[in-house]
């Protein structure tokens, strides 16, 4: 499904302010979170770190971080964990992927119609998981 303009890899490089709701079924709890990501170069491609605070339910925020590798091969964005672990690649014309992590499935469809502002919907589903997280980008 086409999900707005196909994007390259190159365009991500730079800060983005990250707004994320995140809704989790099986704890039947709501959660935010507000932070920062940067896409710096590097020689595999980008590398991703967001930074922000994290809220479950009513408790007190907590310090959350996370680390990727984003780069291309054979025309696709190519998504790895910070330690070199795959985890995703989606064709930027057709921006969804699936990513099974035993016994969980984890699926996201990405969103570039409004580019700069850009998507990312994950549904996570599981023995023990079943939430969805809405991710909002948009330039810092």
């Amino acid at each position: 499904m086409q999900r707005g303009r196909a994007v390259r890899l190159e365009d991500f490089a730079g800060r983005w302010r990250i707004a994320r709701r995140i809704d989790d079924r099986q704890g039947g709890v709501a959660g935010w979170f507000e932070g920062v990501a940067e896409f710096r170069p590097v020689p595999q491609g980008l590398a991703y770190r967001e930074e922000g605070r994290l809220w479950l339910g009513a408790g007190s925020g907590v310090v959350a971080v996370r680390d990727y590798l984003w780069r291309e091969e054979a025309g696709r964005i190519v998504v790895d964990h910070g330690d070199g672990r795959p985890f995703h690649d989606f064709d930027p014309a057709e921006p969804e992927a699936q990513h099974w992590c035993d016994p969980d499935d984890y699926r996201v469809r990405y969103d570039f119609a409004r580019w700069p502002e850009w998507r990312a919907d994950w549904t996570v589903v599981g023995p023990r998981k079943d939430y969805t997280m809405r991710s909002t980008y948009r330039r810092a």
